[in-house]
């Protein structure tokens, strides 16, 4: 069982300098331009200890029945904590789930979670991969027992929250708040937006063909509107997947999926719900050619985008601008093991 350790991520922006130093309640600076959070820090306050613990847990295979699966198995932080190696999530003895893995970035700025919403709280989020049985197959019971008997952990949790009791509650809050420090706001677009860096030409004509046909869902500077959304795909015959109507029960909610954001889009496929598009051009071609009519459709869809080859490699070209390369490579979102 390995054993892992984390401080989080330093932004270049700073975001986060205030949060390392205090030891009780640190602050939290929103990135200028950006909508104050929803997540209620005072429930959970950040803190450096608690952090860290959640990084460890994040990247631990404890976490699973047979200690084969951690989060990072489908939260690569290389592919914007996603995985790039096949459509589908796999889980414990090569089991298949129904759905791709979710990029995860700037949570703190979420309402809710998994492609159909069925979670609307960061807190609790981590529950379902743990006892999904396609997954880690287990229960928060067994995995507090299992981090009791670990005295590494018990050490580890002294240090977040003043004794060493493993409980579900404490356990679910740290991994919220490592969760909630992976923050990406300094790509080139957030260089470009601070003055800082300029768009190349065919960059700039992509951002200019983004604002006046994608940015209806995918809203600057989150680069999603955090709803849910029918955006023509059609039902995959094997998988079945209705997305939030699975949810609500209510038909107007037929195939629509949660909107992902666009930030660091270059890194995070294979793209959709279900993996089924490999690269970008694929996607583009879909919201061009493919689009399927249905009564719940998005409306900014009921036409199909007029997008020639030159626009389609000018959006692909600003696209690639959301890509934040310190957030990508920030040693400190992995792990490194401890003895």
């Amino acid at each position: 069982m390995k054993k892992k350790a984390v401080i989080i991520c330093l932004l270049a922006t700073s975001l986060f300098i205030a949060a390392f130093h205090s030891k009780t309640e640190p602050l939290w600076h929103t990135p200028a331009g950006w909508p104050q959070p929803v997540y209620v820090f005072k429930t959970n306050p950040l803190r450096k200890e608690s952090i860290y613990l959640g990084r460890i847990l994040f990247h631990d295979p404890i976490l699973s029945r047979d200690y084969t699966i951690s989060c990072a198995s489908c939260h690569l932080p290389q592919t914007a904590f996603t995985h790039v190696d096949h459509s589908l999530s796999h889980g414990i003895e090569g089991r298949i789930g129904m759905r791709n893995s979710p990029a995860l970035m700037n949570l703190a700025w979420s309402r809710y979670f998994m492609w159909d919403g069925a979670v609307n709280h960061l807190e609790v989020q981590p529950l379902a991969p743990i006892s999904n049985h396609d997954e880690m197959d287990d229960n928060l019971a067994h995995v507090v027992e299992k981090l009791n008997q670990s005295k590494p952990y018990r050490s580890l949790f002294k240090a977040a929250y003043g004794d060493s009791l493993v409980t579900g509650q404490r356990t679910l809050k740290a991994i919220s708040q490592f969760m909630l420090s992976l923050v990406s706001c300094t790509s080139k677009y957030d260089q470009v937006k601070a003055g800082k860096a300029s768009f190349s030409p065919l960059e700039a004509q992509g951002y200019l063909l983004f604002k006046r046909s994608c940015s209806s869902c995918h809203t600057e500077p989150l680069f999603t509107n955090g709803g849910f959304e029918n955006n023509g795909l059609a039902l995959d015959t094997n998988l079945k997947d209705l997305g939030r109507m699975k949810i609500t029960h209510r038909s107007s909610d037929s195939l629509k999926f949660k909107v992902p954001s666009l930030r660091n889009i270059e890194v995070s496929y294979p793209y959709m719900h279900d993996g089924r598009f490999r690269n970008l051009a694929m996607v583009l071609f879909h919201y061009s050619d493919g689009i399927i009519q249905s009564p719940t459709l998005s409306p900014v869809l009921k036409n199909k985008l007029p997008l020639n080859e030159a626009d389609k490699n000018a959006l692909i070209a600003f696209l690639k601008t959301l890509t934040d390369e310190a957030f990508l490579h920030n040693p400190e979102y992995g792990y490194h093991k401890t003895e």
